[in-house]
Parts: C-alpha cells; sequence; structure tokens
C-alpha cells in the first residue's frame, strides 16, 4: 500500500492569552495511514483525536513538524483546495454540515462551489446519495429525516466531492443505536467497496472493531497501534489509559480474572460465545 497521510514529528498546541502558548496537544507525533485503510482512532477526552483530525485536511496546521496528503504538504497555500477535495471531513452533528432545504441540493453544495459542470453535479449527486442509501429521500426535507439518515446524507455530501479519504470526526456521537449501524454500515461500504481511505475518530469499542487497524492515542502520544484483536487484547493497557475493550473481550478478561483462561481476542459475540462453550464443555 501507498502512503495516503503522513504525520511526522508533529506538533501543535493551541493559541493562549494575549497571544501566548497555550495547551500542548501533540510534541513529536509520527504517524501514517495507508491508502485504502480503514483506520479507527481511539483515546479518552482531551488526548488529541479531534486535532489530529482537523490536520489530515489542513482544518489546523502544524506548529512544528509536517503533515503531509498523498505527498502534499498542509502547510503549502497553494495545495490548500486539492487536500479539502482529496480527504473529506464528517463531523458528529450532521445539522452543522447541512445547508440546504431538499436533501439533493445539500449534497449538491460542495461540488458546485468547487466550481464542477451541471451534468457533472447532478451525476455526482446521484451516485453519492445511492452510495449512502439515501437516493429515495432526494427530494425531502433534511430536517425531516432521522439522525442517522441526516449523517448519511452529509457523508455523500462529502462522497460527492469524490474524495480519496474521509475523516469522520465521531460521526455516531450524537445517534441512536439503529442510526450508528446505519452510518458505520455505510463507511464499511465505502471503504470494501469504493476503496476510499477512512479515519474513524470514535468512543465506541465496537465501531473500531471493525476496523483494519487501531491507532489508540493518551495525552499527544500513541499509546498502542495495531490491528484491533492485537490492541483490544490489552486490557490493562486500555484501562489505564481510561478506555474499556468491547463488551465480548471484557467479559472474557473478567472470567479470566475468576480461574478461567479464555482468549483476549473475541471481538464478535459468536466468536466470544464460542470461546465460552469450549471452556466450559
Amino acid at each position: 500500500m501507498s502512503e495516503a497521510i503522513q504525520a511526522r514529528q508533529l506538533s501543535f498546541a493551541y493559541p493562549g492569552l494575549d497571544g501566548g502558548v497555550g495547551q500542548t496537544v501533540f510534541s513529536d507525533l509520527n504517524l501514517t495511514v495507508e491508502e485504502g485503510s480503514f483506520v479507527a482512532v481511539l483515546g479518552s477526552n482531551g488526548c488529541g483525536k479531534s486535532t489530529l483530525a482537523k490536520h489530515f485536511n489542513a482544518i489546523l496546521l502544524p506548529c512544528g513538524g509536517s503533515v503531509s496528503v498523498w505527498g502534499m504538504d498542509t502547510q503549502q497555500e497553494d495545495r490548500l483546495i486539492p487536500i479539502r477535495r482529496t480527504v473529506g471531513m464528517v463531523f458528529q452533528n450532521p445539522d452543522n454540515q447541512i445547508v440546504a432545504n431538499v436533501v439533493e441540493e445539500d449534497v449538491a453544495f460542495a461540488p458546485e462551489n468547487l466550481g464542477v459542470s451541471s451534468p457533472e453535479i447532478r451525476r455526482r449527486v446521484d451516485n453519492a446519495l445511492k452510495q449512502v442509501g439515501m437516493y429515495e429521500y432526494r427530494e425531502h426535507a433534511p430536517h425531516l429525516l432521522s439522525g442517522g439518515q441526516k449523517q448519511r446524507v452529509a457523508i455523500a455530501g462529502v462522497i460527492a466531492m469524490e474524495p480519496r479519504c474521509i475523516v469522520l470526526d465521531e460521526p455516531t456521537a450524537m445517534l441512536d443505536p439503529k442510526g450508528r449501524r446505519e452510518v458505520l454500515d455505510t463507511v464499511l461500504r465505502l471503504n470494501r467497496e469504493k476503496r476510499i481511505t477512512v479515519v474513524l475518530i470514535t468512543h465506541h469499542m465496537d465501531e473500531a472493531a471493525k476496523a483494519q487497524r487501531v491507532v489508540v492515542l493518551h495525552q499527544g502520544k500513541i499509546a498502542a497501534d495495531g490491528p484491533p484483536k492485537q490492541v483490544f487484547s490489552q486490557v490493562e493497557l486500555l484501562h489505564s489509559l481510561g478506555l474499556a475493550a468491547p463488551e465480548t473481550v471484557e467479559l472474557c478478561w473478567r472470567l479470566n480474572q475468576q480461574g478461567f483462561s479464555l482468549p483476549l481476542d473475541c471481538l464478535g459475540v459468536e466468536e466470544c460465545a464460542q470461546a465460552l462453550y469450549q471452556a466450559l464443555s
């Protein structure tokens, strides 16, 4: 795989009062996201997850080090528009991204601002809505949709820009379980079928377990990085960082404290049930 996004010795601090240096978030962060991969980023509140996400499409710029997107340095002003075409952002609250009174007009908003021709916009809007399963709602009013449907419209608006990567900053935080499933299924399908690189910022362990790779941040540093089974089996480490493993892993870990010898890489319910069955047989 080739590199999609690379942070090299990234340092960043938010401005303080009177223009002074404020809170330091990163001091020497190195991270590479491979093209076509699905990476989940976890961490407790204040660890730098959202700050990192905003560096990936140049909403924020490094105070030191660099961030490159398909070889484009985010600090080069003339590369700003190409970078934001390449990396689309989806935020926590879909209401903050929806700007039109009709679904298809909202999805068309970004391509229109990029100067895309009308026939091409029509093609992109239809394709984007079909990809997120919202084509039949194209003439509906967004404010009448459910939370999960609104978030899928927001994702469609990003897809219509035809990005190579989508960064989602806790996109399911405000959704009910049904809405969460709808959004996660959409993201998984885009990654699997369209080979769109996905970076998912989340605090839901079951969502992160669906990714190919999990990166755990703690106080601006990478505390763990690897496949979900590898990362989530480190239950004590996660607890020390104020996090929990997926429920199935937590169950096996707690039973092991009582004398069982269960594997700690059971991320699915069926996999966990099979391990329990074998242990009790």
